[in-house]
């Protein structure tokens, strides 16, 4: 048995610039922050002419004997290319299980593709490194399944951490920032994460907003070269402490994100925010593309039970979390694969649970 894990993510700052259509002529930068919300794959084996994989989130299956190709066309068509990518058609059996729902904005998807790729990069002892982890799990998405996404999110889950991601034409560059370590506690502490209830309509928007980059609309590129700029100078604020100069530059990204296409926001998220800031919070956005998902909001921790109550009035619910480092992992290995190997800490319910699940 084997069982691996891939974290979510928290954008901070500078999303949208990591799509090819802006970071190939501009250079894209991002702030974001892994977090303890995983996205797990578990792999036992099976008969040498079977391959069965089940996903919790999609309530699904496929399965395919060792003779039959994939389409691509099932709800399952990542991990199915994913597999495909491996030539694996058989002699093993998958579950795939999210701590977060789909479509939230908290980079599940590409967590998943993280996870998949590195549960069977090792099943197969095909060991990758981190960047060819990441790198491999956004062309699948990218160029395979054509999702008009960025690579962000398959590099805050593949390294982890609190970085600093720089995207161009030469590759991508993964920088930790060096923030000290009661700094990086009290911005943990002050950020809260609500759940709107509303999946996010991430492909449309982000559609419409790689069209607009593409076709060098000024004032798209304009309100990308300012997200780009307010990502740099957070990195910059974070490095030396300074957490209000943070919330600032948190809100004013957001100012920007929600003029980049419609549908980013609606009244339901408005008002939230403004019900927010009336009761304590000083600073928000919302978590990926825009349209639902999370809400993330920069709260000093006085005001976050008055925050709590009154978001959680309106439908919302918090979710609590806390920051990470190890990214993609194997948490698992049974002994006729890694003599050494044993369940990581916390993962002991983890595998109780699922152990015996097909």
């Amino acid at each position: 048995m084997l069982i691996v894990r891939s974290p979510m993510r928290i954008s901070l700052g500078g999303g949208g610039t990591d799509l090819e259509a802006y970071y190939s002529r501009y250079g894209g930068v991002v702030v974001s922050t892994s977090i303890d919300k995983y996205f797990y794959v578990l792999i036992n084996p099976a008969d040498s002419r079977m391959l069965q994989v089940i996903s919790a989130d999609y309530q699904s299956l496929f399965r395919s004997p060792i003779t039959q190709g994939f389409d691509g066309k099932s709800p399952l068509a990542l991990p199915e290319a994913i597999f495909q990518h491996f030539r694996v058609e058989g002699g093993l059996q998958a579950f795939l299980a999210s701590e977060v729902p789909p479509g939230t904005g908290l980079g599940s998807s590409s967590a998943a593709a993280v996870a998949i790729i590195h549960a069977l990069s090792t099943w197969l002892k095909q060991p990758l490194e981190k960047d060819q982890l990441a790198e491999l799990a956004a062309s699948i998405e990218i160029s395979r399944l054509g999702l008009p996404i960025g690579k962000q999110d398959h590099y805050a889950s593949a390294f982890g951490g609190l970085n600093m991601l720089t995207f161009s034409n030469d590759g991508v560059e993964v920088v930790p920032l060096q923030i000290d370590p009661e700094i990086k506690l009290t911005l943990e502490k002050r950020l809260m994460l609500f759940s709107t209830g509303l999946s996010h309509a991430s492909a449309s928007i982000l559609v419409k907003q790689r069209k607009s980059t593409q076709y060098q609309n000024p004032d798209i590129l304009g309100f990308l070269h300012n997200i780009k700029q307010a990502a740099l100078d957070m990195k910059r604020c974070l490095e030396r402490g300074d957490l209000d100069e943070f919330a600032r530059l948190l809100d004013y990204s957001w100012q920007e994100k929600r003029l980049l296409a419609p549908g980013i926001t609606n009244h339901f998220i408005d008002r939230a925010f403004v019900v927010a800031g009336f009761n304590g919070a000083k600073a928000g956005k919302i978590t990926g593309a825009g349209g639902g998902g999370f809400l993330l909001l920069y709260c000093p921790e006085r005001a976050q039970a008055a925050v709590t109550a009154v978001l959680e009035e309106r439908g919302l619910k918090r979710l609590l979390f806390q920051f990470e480092q190890a990214g993609a992992s194997v948490v698992f290995q049974s002994a006729h694969e890694d003599e050494h190997a044993s369940p990581g800490p916390g993962d002991v319910s983890f595998l109780r649970a699922f152990s015996s699940h097909p």
